[in-house]
């Protein structure tokens, strides 16, 4: 099955094209800036700076995190099909996917908290300790997802 999916036409164009695998790595760190920037501007909310920003008005970013994702994740499965056979036994890839599913079951929940709760923080003026931590979760598994995929790059290099 890895075997098929790599002697793909379009597994071997995004190889070894030459517009390719720049173009499927330009949109997967799009789609990544744009994940993690936003869950950090919502954490960062949350912890108290930007204090212009509603928390309401957080959930309209939302939409715009799943896009991304769904950026995310179909250019990071042309990179992957690419080379199905290496990134199946890298461990630093295996860690990243991990913290990918991990970091969007928290975004899921993350999501619901806030959609539940902005109303009464805004309210009350302060926010939750739940809130916070939350923040605190999904802003450090997005990072722990961002840092496994650049060394994924890094030392799967070492192996190729």
């Amino acid at each position: 099955m890895l075997a098929w999916l790599a002697d793909t036409q379009y597994a071997t164009w995004v190889r070894e094209s030459l517009w390719g695998w720049p173009i499927s790595l330009t949109f997967h760190a799009f789609g990544n800036g744009t994940v993690i920037g936003l869950i950090f501007i919502i954490s960062l909310r949350l912890v108290g700076l930007f204090r212009t920003i509603p928390y309401t008005s957080l959930n309209r970013l939302f939409p715009i995190i799943w896009f991304a994702l769904l950026v995310q994740v179909l250019s990071g499965f042309s990179l992957w099909m690419s080379k199905p056979d290496r990134y199946i036994t890298d461990g630093m890839f295996l860690a990243k996917f991990s913290f990918v599913v991990v970091s969007v079951i928290a975004t899921v929940y993350f999501q619901n908290t806030i959609r539940r709760e902005a109303a009464a923080w805004e309210a009350k003026g302060t926010v939750s300790s739940r809130g916070v931590k939350l923040a605190a979760v999904s802003s450090l598994l997005w990072a722990a997802v961002l840092t496994t995929g650049r060394l994924t790059a890094y030392l799967g290099s070492l192996y190729s």
